[in-house]
């Protein structure tokens, strides 16, 4: 019933009819009779002889990703990229990156306005303090 499949065929993908499942068979056994699969998902199962002729099969195309079911693939290793350049886009200019200016100039709201001495320096702070400006003799001592 494999609607004309015959014998497992390692490499092969199949898909199973009844269950809408694509497989790859992956190994013969053939003291156990066994057909060894992976599915796309990476699932490993075997099918015995007899149940494999009376599935209902047909051979299927490798899936587009068929390293779904492979662990550690490299891009490299597939044989592709998708940043493969021509001589020619290396001779391209490089074009220069847009930064908009912020404009700094814009009026501010009364609630995004800094409160009274808010960004002025330690320094400028100290200064405006009337013990230090009497220790640098800039008033007169104030008498407790």
């Amino acid at each position: 019933m494999n609607s004309g499949v015959g014998r497992a065929r390692i490499g092969q993908w199949y898909s199973r009819l009844d269950k809408g499942q694509v497989f790859q068979v992956t190994g013969l056994d053939d003291s156990s009779r066994t057909v060894e699969i992976q599915t796309f998902d990476g699932d490993l199962d075997e099918i015995d002889q007899e149940a494999w002729d009376r599935l209902p099969l047909s051979f299927a195309e490798p899936p587009e990703d068929w390293t779904g079911p492979v662990d550690d693939v490299e891009v490299d290793d597939l044989g592709y990229s998708d940043t493969e350049m021509s001589a020619k886009d290396w001779e391209e200019p490089v074009e220069p990156l847009r930064v908009e200016s912020e404009d700094r100039d814009v009026a501010r709201d009364d609630d995004e306005r800094e409160p009274d001495d808010e960004g002025l320096s330690d320094e400028e702070l100290l200064l405006n303090d009337p013990v230090v400006r009497e220790r640098m003799g800039w008033t007169k001592p104030t008498s407790t």
